[in-house]
């Protein structure tokens, strides 16, 4: 029987660098990982490093609202490949989206016969932003299911904001009274289920495999909108463009991601995180991480203009040339 963790936590709560750090660990050495986005286009899949055919992207939007088809398929897909001896894996991580609800996942996990007959649940990890975390759950009925269904609840960017670890965690303490809490830098990914048997404590997962829960909906009419750029852009209107995201969009925007071509480094991909009004600062990559050279951005939110960011690139492009002079027009869709 194969493990199964579902890696959960809300937009920008550090899902993807947890997950990019754990592949280089012992337990995660033949792991196969699942991710899954919200939106149109993927990008997650890019930014983890991995150095075989276990990792595969569902871009079928958010899986709680998919999940009996396109996660049963893919762990059958899976399981065949393993049995054929084409790959090799002893866990199964699934990364789910920023929205997604955790126990339609894990009722199809339970009650799907062929996933029962190959996998079990290991448990439930869920990443917690030390920053915007607590007020993220207050606002938001995702984050919070997200906190009540963890077995682990791993705390993240405590580096950035030392002190707020203890604030968090008793908000954490007051939804989950079971998870394990702990700083996301100290866990190596042991196995959840052991540590938690160790610890003489039934797993939140666990008890509510047998609950009959109403069906998913999500609290907020959540929007993407997807940018494609196949022109390179220039390193000066990516500032511009994130400065003005924040300042029209404000609270609306929850997450903004992007993989960019830049016109003075095209060799070299600039990774862009804003999560809610925080920046981050963007960082090179030392090379593309796959065939895909184009930009892409992805924004996430409720109730998102479908045009307006695409047309304010296009301007600030364009304001960028007639300065620095001209270059090959942008073309988005």
């Amino acid at each position: 029987m194969i493990p199964v963790t579902l890696l959960t936590g809300f937009l920008g709560s550090g899902k993807t660098t947890l997950l990019s750090r754990l592949l280089r660990e012992p337990a995660f050495s033949k792991a196969a990982v699942l991710i899954n986005e919200f939106g149109e286009i993927g990008l997650d899949h890019d930014l983890v490093e991995t150095g075989d055919e276990t990792l595969i992207a569902l871009s079928t939007g958010c899986l709680c609202c998919r999940v009996s088809s396109s996660l049963a398929k893919t762990l059958a897909l899976l399981e065949a490949r393993r049995s054929a001896g084409e790959i090799n894996f002893d866990r199964v991580v699934i990364e789910t989206s920023g929205l997604a609800d955790p126990v339609p996942i894990l009722q199809a996990l339970a009650g799907d016969r062929m996933i029962a007959s190959s996998f079990f649940v290991d448990g439930v990890v869920t990443t917690v932003d030390v920053i915007s975390g607590a007020s993220t759950i207050e606002r938001y009925a995702e984050a919070r299911r997200q906190v009540a269904m963890a077995d682990m609840l791993l705390v993240t960017k405590k580096d950035v904001a030392e002190g707020g670890f203890k604030d968090v965690a008793a908000t954490l303490g007051a939804i989950n009274q079971t998870a394990r809490i702990m700083d996301a830098r100290d866990w190596k990914g042991d196995l959840v289920h052991q540590a938690e048997t160790s610890r003489g404590v039934l797993s939140a997962s666990m008890q509510t495999l047998s609950l009959r829960l109403r069906p998913h909906r999500h609290s907020y009419n959540f929007s993407t909108v997807s940018i494609v750029s196949d022109r390179p852009l220039s390193a000066l209107t990516l500032p511009l463009f994130l400065e003005g995201l924040a300042a029209h969009l404000g609270p609306r925007l929850l997450r903004a991601k992007g993989l960019i071509a830049i016109r003075e480094l095209p060799e070299q991909p600039m990774a862009i995180h804003c999560v809610q009004h925080m920046v981050h600062k963007p960082i090179f990559l030392p090379s593309w991480p796959s065939a895909e050279r184009r930009s892409r951005i992805i924004l996430i939110g409720h109730e998102l203009p479908e045009r307006w960011p695409g047309l304010l690139l296009e301007a600030l492009e364009a304001e960028v040339a007639s300065i620095t002079g001209p270059a090959e027009p942008t073309m988005l869709a």
